[in-house]
């Protein structure tokens, strides 16, 4: 499957220098000072941080984040306990287990997952100089977590097909009668929820509920994005939306000759063009404020967002001057970031995606 591997190159001075920076964020913690006390002061953070287990409930890509876990933990000596799942399922284990949960930190694929843990109240508020790493957009506007990457919606087709030669100007016009039987949907896909939220805060939830039922008549429905991308290469289905990075896997793992599939972007202002973050925040009940906090601060660090965009998950960076892989296109040229204010708990999309019987 295309989330087993790892890719990644790690210049060894750029993680000099994030370890300075985690452990002087750490010291800062501690001791109540700034992060220019001077590097005694971050010597202290780290003996402090050091021997301690964090928790990280995580619903992003395992390898990736599992890759980031070993290089933080080499850096810091502290050692990640990694309890990785679907983000939904995850978020409601939490809820479920409350003050109790072992969770120091939740890391999600998607903003409304992270959102439904802050309405209950249940995430502490991240360090300032974290939240500044990236774009205020990208994190909560209560910064109570902060995103850590990106990625875009898109339409794969089948090489030569009409959909194709041909493709969808817009999202919209995927329910029209003359996609009928030519689409693939994954719409029990974390992914998929985030663009029907979209449809109804551009064209409401009446249109958005009409749209669905014409995706539904068109479309055969899969388990997976993986699964779609995989049954447009073979041809099976002419098209579908997925995120960017499935078709970039999809092709590292057929390989160039035995991928027959091609990535198409609605235009920048399309419900479809959606941005959608990648989050982390610290569980206000986690026994490990510091190291949870630390590890937050490492993921929004120059070399932990390196790893990121050279990894074979080919999702976007969201630090200034950290570079995605050369073959992506510029992310602002492609879609419009979705806040977590417009994205919201999603519970608004659920309830369409059921009603019309996309989900049970």
């Amino acid at each position: 499957m295309f989330g087993t591997r790892i890719g990644a190159v790690r210049p060894a001075a750029a993680l000099s220098l994030a370890a300075a920076c985690v452990l002087a964020l750490a010291a800062c913690s501690s001791s109540g000072g700034s992060s220019s006390d001077g590097p005694s002061q971050a010597a202290t953070g780290a003996q402090a941080l050091a021997g301690q287990t964090i928790t990280v409930y995580s619903g992003q890509h395992e390898q990736t984040v599992k890759a980031l876990a070993a290089d933080f933990e080499k850096r810091t000596g502290v050692k990640v306990d990694l309890r990785s799942g679907d983000e939904a399922e995850l978020a409601n284990q939490i809820l479920q287990e409350g003050k109790a949960s072992p969770a120091d930190v939740f890391y999600a694929e998607n903003p409304p997952a992270l959102t439904v843990l802050e309405e209950q109240g249940l995430l502490a508020a991240v360090q300032s100089d974290t939240l500044k790493s990236v774009p205020a957009g990208d994190s909560s506007p209560k910064g109570d977590w902060v995103g850590v990457s990106a990625r875009t919606a898109a339409f794969l087709a089948a090489e030569g097909k009409p959909a194709d030669t041909a493709p969808p100007a817009s999202v919209r016009d995927l329910a029209k009668p003359e996609w009928k039987g030519r689409l693939g949907i994954a719409p029990s896909e974390t992914d998929f929820a985030p663009i029907v939220t979209r449809m109804i805060k551009t064209d409401g939830a009446d249109a958005t509920k009409q749209w669905l039922l014409g995706l539904k008549a068109n479309a055969k429905s899969y388990d997976s994005n993986e699964s779609l991308s995989a049954a447009i290469n073979s041809g099976e289905v002419e098209g579908g939306v997925i995120d960017h990075y499935y078709f970039y896997r999809l092709r590292d793992e057929k390989t160039a000759a035995q991928t027959h599939a091609k990535l198409h972007y609605f235009t920048k202002t399309d419900p479809g063009a959606l941005v959608d973050v990648s989050g982390a925040g610290v569980l206000k009940g986690g026994k490990h404020q510091q190291a949870a906090q630390a590890f937050l601060a490492y993921l929004d660090s120059a070399p932990a967002q390196t790893l990121i965009a050279t990894s074979e998950s080919y999702e976007y960076p969201l630090v200034a001057g950290v570079k995605g892989k050369a073959e992506l296109p510029a992310l602002d040229t492609v879609g419009q970031v979705a806040s977590a204010a417009d994205l919201g708990d999603g519970k608004e999309a659920l309830q369409l995606l059921q009603d019309t019987g996309l989900l049970a």
